[in-house]
């Protein structure tokens, strides 16, 4: 169950074809060049080749099977490169998103107790000076210019005797990873990731969405590089920063699509929205582009619409369901959005994700905040009853590696398995689809009422300036009211003090008339709405809580 296996097979069976294609700086914009001059390109039969000789050179530094090793590489044919070679190896790469800040990269570096580095320069010379706080850090590898410090560069590990070297063969349980969560709902956790995990990822997304060997695709997410190696299909990096996909330009989506004729592309639905508008807007065509796949956070139909005019026209897009702890788990189509559910969920009936994956058991019981230390006390709730979401399969992990009681909340025991608790609610329908009314951590408990965040705030979005809202919990003299806070369309933000007051009294009274969002007390504008660093989608409703509590001053 090593992926790398995967990479192998690609190997033999098209070692010429291209693996990955890598922007070239200051080229790869430029038309009027060949595509191989303007990007940096491996085949499968180079990328294996290399990320069998850095494992043998891990080897012959001595570093264990097992050991924990930071992977700080941004995307391009080095970072997949060397996530094949750790799992080659049969060591554990440590994940961190750069974007969640300093101090949060050394918190989650300290806890998950790295024992060495693979790094950039600028990496290492920042480990170098805080070698204090990660003691354990004895194995470290330079990935460009090595400056005042000791051990080995990336190039030296590549002249190593490949000889006798064999892939890393595991147990199916065996740490393959430790990938940290975005810190969307609490501090960032480092989640175990093992072998079985992997594998069973790349069987479930190639075999749902029919992803064939020799398909192109374009990822905004770095890891979508190894899923694609592993199925036989080319990686198109983009020129962008990965940590803020909302800000990319469009261009450097679209001319990469056009130029290779990528017929498959991954990015979070702040990404789209961003693309989409700028197709929408300039009638921009990507005829070859028959699937997109978007997660991370709900797609707004708006999004869906412009995409699927865009691309090709027997295409469609999918938004596929999960979590880091379980991906993927479920999926629906732009299609099946479109022609049904968009309706309802404007309605406020929540956000209908689809169906599950063959390899994934749920359920839906009883919402609880407290910890469930057996299967067998869950209830199930019936169908159309909103509750707290549960599931069971090879891609769910098992663990966190840094939060032990965070393990003990989000995993209920179940004999000699166990299922894992999604932190979502919401309920199935007749068809056994699930609707998603939002995280459980951010539902408004009032006194006589639950507000639950993804059906409320629909009715709020209805209004024409509205881009999008949050609802939240505020105290006044020890009860609880609801909140929310509006983000505008940038050109439709207010002008004026009697403009400001024009738009909230019009939102007071669209949400008087719904039961779903008539208890709500409080009404405030933000220019903008503080969201994750992963998709730039996920909103921080813990933050402007506070923001919210301060502003009206309670």
């Amino acid at each position: 169950m090593n992926v790398a296996e995967f990479l192998q097979l690609q190997a033999r069976e098209r070692p010429d074809a291209i693996a990955i294609a890598e922007p070239i700086k200051g080229r790869w914009a430029n038309r009027k060049l060949p595509l191989k001059q303007r990007y940096r390109c491996l085949t499968f039969q180079e990328l294996d080749d290399d990320s069998s000789r850095l494992a043998a050179g891990l080897h012959a530094m001595g570093i264990e099977q097992g050991t924990r090793l930071a992977l700080m590489i941004p995307p391009g044919c080095e970072f997949v490169s060397w996530v094949f070679a750790m799992f080659k190896a049969g060591m554990v790469s440590v994940l961190i998103d750069p974007g969640m800040g300093h101090k949060n990269m050394i918190d989650c570096l300290q806890r998950v107790e790295t024992e060495g580095f693979i790094g950039i320069s600028l990496v290492q010379a920042a480990r170098t000076l805080l070698r204090s706080k990660f003691p354990a850090a004895k194995k470290n590898v330079t990935v460009g210019r090595r400056w005042f410090w000791r051990g080995p560069t990336a190039n030296q590990l590549r002249r190593t005797e490949v000889g006798e070297f064999e892939c890393f063969k595991p147990h199916p349980t065996d740490p393959a990873a430790i990938i940290f969560t975005t810190g969307s709902t609490g501090p960032p956790k480092g989640v175990h990731y093992c072998h079985q995990n992997f594998y069973h990822q790349v069987l479930q997304i190639q075999q749902q969405y029919g992803i064939e060997a020799g398909e192109k695709d374009l990822p905004a997410f770095p890891l979508f590089g190894l899923f694609n190696a592993a199925m036989g299909v080319a990686t198109i990096i983009p020129k962008m920063d990965p940590t803020k996909p909302a800000t990319v330009n469009p261009e450097h989506i679209i001319i990469p699509i056009q130029d290779w004729k990528v017929t498959q592309s991954f990015g979070s639905p702040a990404l789209w929205e961003t693309v989409g508008r700028y197709c929408s807007e300039n009638h921009v065509r990507l005829p070859s582009l028959k699937r997109i796949l978007s997660a991370g956070a709900p797609v707004p139909p708006r999004v869906l619409r412009r995409m699927r005019q865009a691309m090709a026209e027997d295409g469609d897009m999918h938004t596929p369901y999960g979590a880091t702890e379980s991906l993927p788990v479920a999926t629906i189509s732009a299609t099946e959005v479109l022609n049904e559910t968009a309706q309802k969920t404007a309605a406020g009936r929540g956000t209908c994700v689809g169906s599950r994956f063959s390899g994934i058991q749920w359920r839906v019981i009883q919402i609880t905040d407290s910890p469930i230390s057996d299967l067998e006390e869950t209830t199930e709730v019936a169908v159309g009853e909103i509750g707290e979401l549960i599931v069971q399969g090879p891609v769910v992990t098992s663990h966190y590696v840094t939060h032990a009681e965070e393990t003990k909340l989000h995993k209920i025991p179940d004999g000699e398995t166990f299922w894992h608790r999604m932190g979502d609610v919401g309920y199935f329908d007749s068809s056994g689809r699930f609707w998603f009314c939002g995280r459980k951590g951010h539902r408004v408990q009032l006194p006589n009422q639950t507000l639950f965040t993804i059906p409320t705030e629909a009715i709020i979005n209805q209004h024409s300036r509205v881009y999008r809202c949050a609802v939240v919990t505020v105290m006044c003299r020890g009860t609880a009211e609801a909140a929310v806070v509006i983000e505008c369309w940038p050109e439709h933000r207010t002008t004026s003090r009697a403009d400001e007051q024009q738009l909230l009294d019009e939102i007071k009274r669209l949400a008087a008339e719904n039961p779903l969002t008539s208890s709500i007390t409080h009404f405030l504008l933000r220019d903008a709405l503080p969201v994750d660093i992963r998709h730039n989608a996920k909103i921080f409703r813990e933050k402007l809580s506070i923001w919210a509590q301060e502003k009206i001053g309670l």
